[in-house]
């Protein structure tokens, strides 16, 4: 073969994003997760501001700043998953699907428990099963034993 012949079998267009790989499914997985994840550091500013203007909750000894904190660990890690799976790291899923079964329980509290909101129970139980049902399809879980 002369060397200033390209080969017959290369790629013409360029190498292949792996992003143009991730199933659907798994994207839209990536787009819920990353949804909540931005509404509860939203949440975690709200608490850290509320507790910093001095509001304190008198029957409950629960300090505002660790609420805050416990939000920003929690939906810093379900973003990052969230922007993970979007990207196409596999390492993503695992950390979705555990966040999206809490969030069932925390979807149950709303709806069963709480005596305020159902409505925002269902719909959350509702996306947080859309999720779930996206990253155990057929594509989805051939992508990530791929």
């Amino acid at each position: 073969m002369n060397a200033s012949q390209p080969e017959n079998n290369a790629p013409a267009h360029g190498p292949v994003d792996p992003r143009d790989a991730i199933p659907a499914p798994v994207r839209i997985a990536g787009w819920i997760a990353s949804a909540q994840g931005l509404a509860g550091l939203g949440a975690a500013v709200y608490l850290a501001a509320h507790a910093a203007m001095g509001y304190r909750e008198e029957t409950v000894a629960i300090s505002g700043y660790g609420t805050a904190l416990w939000f920003l660990i929690f939906a810093g890690a379900l973003l990052a998953a969230g922007i993970g799976l979007l990207r196409g790291r596999r390492w993503g899923r695992g950390l979705v699907v555990i966040a999206e079964l809490l969030l069932l329980f925390v979807a149950w509290y709303m709806v069963m428990g709480s005596g305020w909101w159902p409505a925002a129970g269902v719909a959350l139980g509702v996306v947080c099963v859309a999720s779930l049902v996206s990253l155990f399809r057929r594509d989805a879980l051939a992508w990530y034993a791929a």
